[in-house]
């Protein structure tokens, strides 16, 4: 027996190591937008999905389902249920931060595990290409002008990014507007292609089709620096051309987070799996165009990095809806 061992043992040590394989998905991965179709959000994960497997980064597909309940209650609290399925991710906006406020739902960001921020949405006024305020100056003094609610603002959802922005505008008039509120980004470009509404805060991607086709105009971005990308989507104009509010007498400065977080519970080689694959995202032309096409801000992070940036976003979204009076009693 102790010559039989011995064998054993120098066998084993005479033999390769066996590879550590590193995890990676064995069933379909399900990608949770809580939103609605056509808005930012979707078309993201959309996206995602679709150079995924054009460019075969995965073995298994990636399957986007809409759970917009609740101002996107209804997907967080899928995902924060699903304690430690490492086959489940969710694209975040921030509702993140203003659904769990409006609503009072038991629900925060830190009850998912962040993974990485893709990248950040901007807001951009819009008004049908027919309106009569052709610059942000001329929009924000019809606004002062008129009685109160004489100016409809579509938005995505009640008391949250869009909502705010309103708020935040009608403090710069001294005047209120009628917010009116649809299911996703989408259909707020939709009805000011059809003006049934005055205006609307969509971001660049909900509204990009609409400029290019001449039923939009663009009046002002609400971020500190012009949008960087110079190419033109009209006969005259490009993204970089659109003047920041602050810069045309209009103080909204706001922008939107575009995150993936996963549900509690998984392990790092799971975080790092899809760290790994946004990071092969992330450099294909595809990902360049699609940035420039929807003009995103591309700041990305990962880590301790995006935890602290989550946590001073809370914070300041807890101060903008409390002002706002949006925080649920």
């Amino acid at each position: 027996m102790k010559v039989f061992g011995a064998c054993l043992a120098t066998l084993s040590l005479a033999l390769p190591a066996l590879p550590v394989w590193a995890w990676e998905p064995t069933k379909p991965v399900e990608f949770i937008v809580p939103a609605g179709t056509g808005g930012g959000a979707d078309q993201m994960a959309r996206f995602i999905q679709g150079v995924v497997a054009k460019n075969k980064l995965m073995a298994q597909p990636i399957i986007v389902v809409n759970k917009s309940g609740g101002a996107g209650a209804e997907g967080f609290l899928d995902v924060k249920g699903d304690k430690g399925n490492p086959h489940k991710i969710v694209i975040t906006l921030s509702n993140l931060f203003t659904t769990p406020l409006a609503t009072g739902v038991p629900f925060n960001w830190r009850d998912l595990t962040p993974v990485q921020m893709l990248a950040l949405d901007q807001f951009v006024l819009w008004v049908n290409a027919e309106s009569p305020h052709k610059t942000p100056k001329a929009f924000l003094d019809a606004l002062k002008a008129g009685p109160d609610r004489s100016i409809k603002l579509g938005g995505t959802g009640s008391k949250q990014e869009d909502q705010i922005i309103s708020v935040m505008m009608e403090k710069v008039a001294g005047k209120k507007m009628t917010y009116i509120p649809f299911k996703g980004g989408g259909d707020v470009a939709v009805q000011l292609v059809g003006k049934h509404i005055d205006a609307t805060v969509n971001n660049p991607i909900e509204a990009e089709s609409h400029w290019r086709a001449g039923k939009l105009r663009p009046l002002c971005v609400m971020d500190k620096a012009p949008m960087p990308y110079q190419a033109k989507l009209t006969a005259t104009q490009a993204w970089a051309d659109i003047p920041t509010c602050a810069s045309a007498g209009v103080p909204v400065d706001y922008v939107m987070l575009r995150g993936v977080f996963m549900p509690p519970g998984v392990q790092p080689d799971h975080v790092k799996f899809y760290l790994d694959l946004f990071k092969k995202v992330r450099a294909l032309p595809e990902w360049q165009d699609f940035m420039a096409k929807g003009a995103f801000n591309t700041s990305a992070l990962s880590g301790q990095e995006f935890f602290d940036w989550l946590g001073k976003n809370e914070q300041m979204h807890r101060v903008l809806m409390r002002e706002a009076g949006f925080i649920a009693q």
